[in-house]
C-alpha cells in the first residue's frame, strides 16, 4: 500500500455502510475530497498540504469504488444513490458544516446526486472534471459496465489491472492523466481489488446502477441549488469534454468555469498547484480565507 502520509493522519469513521477509513490534515473550515473509481486518498496527495497550510481541514476518504482497503458491509447500498448518501452520511458522522467539496471524476457524479439530495451541510463546491449529464460513463468506460455483470469479471478485471504495460492505453490511466503516476501510487489504485472480495463487491455494486438516469436527474434538481460551484477543466480533456462543463454552468445557478491548460482528468495529478490556487481563489472571493500566494507549497512529486 502506498504511502499516504501527504493526506494527513489516518481515521477511520463507523457509517451505516460499514467502517471507512479517511486522512485528515490541517484545522479550520472543512474541506472534503471526493475521488472516483479505481482511486483512493492519494489523489489528492499533492493538494492537500498547500490547502491544509492555507488554514484549511483537509479530510480525504478513502471512498468504496473499488481501491479502498476496507470493504463495506455486505448488505451495504453502494448504487450511485446508495454512494450519494453515504458521502452525506459521512458529513454527518464527522458533524461537519458548511463543507467545501472538491470532486473528480465518478466522485463529481455522485457529489451531483449528493447535492440534488442532501445538500445541508455544503457550503460550497469544486468540480474537476467529473461524470455529468449523459456522461456517466464516458463512453470508453462503458464495458466495465458490462463485465460488472459478468460472473467472475472482477476477479479477471483485477488481473488486468496489475499489468504494468497496459497503464498507458485510454482504458486504464492513459486519458486521465498527462504525465505517468508513480509506481506506488499506481499500485494503491489498482491492487486492492485483486486482494479482497468484499472490495470486488463495493465496486460491483456501484458499476451494476450506474446509468445516466442519475446525473440527469440530479442536474434537473441542481437547478435550484444556489451554493456556489468553481468549475476546474482542463483545455485538453478527453474523458469529459469541455462543453459539459458548460452545461454545467448554464444548471447551476451559482457557478463560474475556469479552464486549466496541460492536464487531462485528473488536474490534482498534472497541475497541483494551479488547482490549489484556483480553488483559494475562489475560497477567497467567498472570503473564506485570505487571497493566496503567488506560490502554493504543494507535496513533492515522487515520480
Amino acid at each position: 500500500m502506498a504511502t499516504v502520509k501527504e493526506t494527513g493522519q489516518e481515521r477511520r469513521v463507523a457509517l451505516p455502510q460499514g467502517e471507512l477509513r479517511y486522512h485528515e490534515l490541517g484545522s479550520g473550515r472543512p474541506v472534503v475530497f471526493v475521488h472516483g473509481v479505481l482511486t483512493n486518498a492519494n489523489l489528492w496527495r499533492k493538494v492537500v498540504p498547500g490547502l491544509a497550510e492555507a488554514g484549511f481541514r483537509c479530510i480525504a476518504p478513502d471512498w468504496p469504488l473499488g481501491s479502498h482497503e476496507l470493504s463495506m458491509n455486505p448488505g451495504a447500498d453502494l448504487s450511485p444513490v446508495g454512494q450519494a448518501e453515504l458521502i452525506a452520511d459521512f458529513l454527518e458522522a464527522l458533524d461537519l458544516r458548511e463543507v467545501t467539496l472538491v470532486a473528480n471524476d465518478t466522485g463529481g457524479a455522485l457529489t451531483q446526486i449528493m447535492l440534488s439530495r442532501r445538500p445541508e451541510r455544503v457550503g460550497q463546491v469544486v468540480l474537476t472534471p467529473s461524470d455529468s449529464f449523459e456522461y456517466f460513463f464516458p463512453p470508453i468506460f462503458k464495458p466495465l459496465l458490462t463485465l460488472a455483470h459478468l460472473p467472475g469479471a472482477m476477479v479477471l478485471l483485477a488481473l488486468l489491472l496489475r499489468v504494468k504495460a497496459l497503464r498507458p492505453l485510454p482504458i486504464f490511466f492513459g486519458w486521465v492523466a498527462k504525465h505517468p503516476l508513480p509506481d506506488d501510487i499506481a499500485r494503491s489504485y489498482l491492487w486492492p481489488l485483486g486482494r479482497s472480495a468484499g472490495v470486488r463487491r463495493d465496486l460491483r455494486k456501484l458499476l451494476r446502477g450506474v446509468h445516466p438516469r442519475h446525473t440527469l436527474a440530479a442536474a434537473e434538481k441542481l437547478r435550484g441549488l444556489h451554493r456556489p460551484v468553481l468549475l476546474v477543466w482542463g483545455s485538453e480533456e478527453k474523458l469529459f469534454p469541455l462543453k459539459l462543463a458548460h452545461r454545467l454552468v448554464e444548471v447551476l445557478p451559482n457557478a463560474r468555469l475556469i479552464t486549466v491548460p496541460d492536464t487531462y482528468t485528473f488536474i490534482s495529478e498534472d497541475q497541483p498547484e494551479v488547482l490549489v490556487r484556483h480553488i483559494l481563489e475562489f475560497m477567497a472571493d467567498l472570503g473564506l480565507c485570505d487571497a493566496p500566494r503567488k506560490t502554493v507549497r504543494t507535496a513533492p512529486d515522487r515520480r
